[in-house]
């Protein structure tokens, strides 16, 4: 926990060998993975954990997530992570992140929103569903309320590959887990395509959430200046859209 408030929450976690790529550098989808814990237990800290929320039949669904990085995480670096809450706009919340190394030099900041949600009817509920508090913290901000991700419409995608979702990449809502999306974007470039570039930034709207079973067709763009488009979509439904910038290295 931060010291200078208990608004803030700060944890640590170590970039594993089996965390990064080939290239030793830390996958995307452990740093969604670990920003989505974080986010967990700064909720929980409150009184609310998530075992009591799922007992409940409540939980949060991501809607738009706006990461940068400064560099990219490497194997055995301790990374510490600090969240806190911006408030509500409606019906949904904003929540912001920075990451730091064990030098505390920043590597990289998120902004995201999220929406309270009923597991069973997979409907939006109000903030004051939540049966505690979660107070605004507005010493630090990362940023305004990120954009949703908006793929140009005429913009040629290709098909790159098709996945289907089975019981590894299930979450506790008995959907596709929110980190996996990270992986599944990252495996449209080719090995040369990451050799030549460094992630800088990754933009995600979540549109629809996939189940069980779902074939989900993914998509990407050609290069552009805004970076590489992806869609992930099936049977008339579009699942998810993201784009991923790259640092080129010289």
């Amino acid at each position: 926990m931060d010291n200078d408030t208990k608004l803030v929450w700060t944890e640590q976690h170590m970039v594993h060998a089996s965390d990064t790529d080939y290239l030793s550098n830390g996958k995307l989808s452990i740093i969604l993975d670990m920003m989505q814990r974080a986010a967990d237990s700064a909720v929980s800290r409150l009184g609310l954990s998530l075992e009591k929320m799922l007992a409940a039949r409540m939980g949060w669904m991501m809607i738009t997530l706006d990461l940068e990085f400064q560099r990219s995480p490497r194997q055995n670096d301790l990374l510490s992570i600090r969240t806190w809450s911006k408030g509500t706009q409606g019906a949904l919340w904003q929540r912001d992140y920075r990451i730091f190394d064990s030098g505390n030099t920043e590597i990289a900041a998120a902004r995201s929103i999220w929406a309270l949600v009923d597991i069973d009817k997979r409907k939006i509920l109000r903030p004051t569903a939540l049966p505690i508090q979660v107070e605004p913290y507005h010493g630090d901000s990362v940023g305004s309320v990120p954009n949703k991700v908006a793929i140009p419409s005429e913009l040629y995608m290709e098909e790159v590959y098709r996945y289907q979702v089975r019981y590894s990449g299930l979450d506790n809502n008995n959907h596709l887990n929110n980190a996996r999306y990270g992986d599944l974007c990252c495996d449209v470039l080719s090995l040369n395509e990451w050799e030549a570039s460094d992630l800088q930034r990754f933009r995600i709207t979540y549109i629809q959430e996939a189940k069980f079973g779902d074939e989900i067709s993914i998509f990407r763009s050609p290069v552009t200046s805004e970076g590489v488009f992806v869609r992930g979509q099936g049977d008339g439904t579009v699942f998810f859209e993201a784009c991923l910038l790259f640092r080129y290295r010289p």
